[in-house]
């Protein structure tokens, strides 16, 4: 991270916690990201997408919880791909 640097002890340990915290969150956004396209993959002909639900609800919730994504942006993603589904 270029440009501001801390220089009080706790702006650079907040700045240290931040970077941490932006590792586990672009984990969790990529495994959610992921498991969406992989559902969208089967969707498409490419595989069964009934059984991939749990697996999608799974990543989309645990991105929710872990404050990747908002609540209702988690559900609005459920339900729109799920509705996808039934068509």
């Amino acid at each position: 991270m270029l440009g501001h640097m801390a220089i009080i002890k706790s702006a650079k340990k907040a700045h240290r916690q931040s970077l941490r915290k932006r590792v586990f969150n672009l984990r969790r956004a990529r495994a959610m990201k992921g498991a969406v396209l992989d559902f969208k993959k089967a969707l498409a002909g490419k595989g069964d997408a009934v059984t991939q639900i749990p697996e999608l609800y799974q990543a989309i919730d645990k991105a929710v919880k872990q404050g990747v994504i908002k609540p209702n942006t988690g559900a609005r993603m459920k339900s729109r791909l799920t509705k996808r589904v039934q068509k």
